[in-house]
């Protein structure tokens, strides 16, 4: 993932708000930095959709980052709008990423099938929803690693599938 600009936006409301610690996005930052990315962009809003949604739009239409991952509000909660969020959002789906975060997370516990994460392109910039704890962020991440590079060749036409 070496030379990648990623954004980490972590949604939440009581991380929002201050009355919970983010732990989620400083993990993610930290994968990302140890992996060769570069964090352009690091941001925690409420689980409210136009805010997500905002985000998103400014971050990948004016060239911050190459990924962005947002982390938290995918469960089956009703404040969990992330999801729905980013679809709105989105020009393409690529749910491969999502559908190996299940998969292999249903390996460890059979809560990975609670995740409702999806993940898809708007211009030339990959969304990937991840679970919002540091355990399903860790594991998440190791598993798209390997991929990421080669995506974001793709997408700005530098290789081909």
């Amino acid at each position: 993932m070496r030379d990648i600009r990623v954004a980490i936006l972590t949604v939440s409301d009581k991380a929002s708000k201050g009355e919970r610690e983010d732990k989620s996005g400083p993990l993610l930052k930290d994968l990302v930095e140890f992996s060769g990315g570069t964090v352009t962009e690091n941001k925690i809003v409420p689980d409210e959709m136009q805010q997500i949604g905002n985000v998103l739009v400014d971050w990948a239409d004016n060239n911050k980052a190459q990924i962005i991952f947002t982390t938290g509000g995918t469960g089956l909660s009703e404040r969990d709008v992330t999801p729905e969020a980013t679809a709105k959002v989105i020009q393409r789906k690529a749910p491969g990423f999502s559908e190996a975060i299940r998969q292999q997370g249903y390996e460890k516990t059979k809560k990975a099938l609670l995740s409702r994460g999806i993940s898809g392109v708007r211009g030339k910039t990959l969304i990937i929803n991840l679970p919002g704890s540091t355990k399903a962020v860790d594991e998440s991440f190791k598993i798209l690693d390997p991929i990421l590079s080669h995506a974001v060749e793709i997408l700005e036409g530098q290789a081909e599938h």
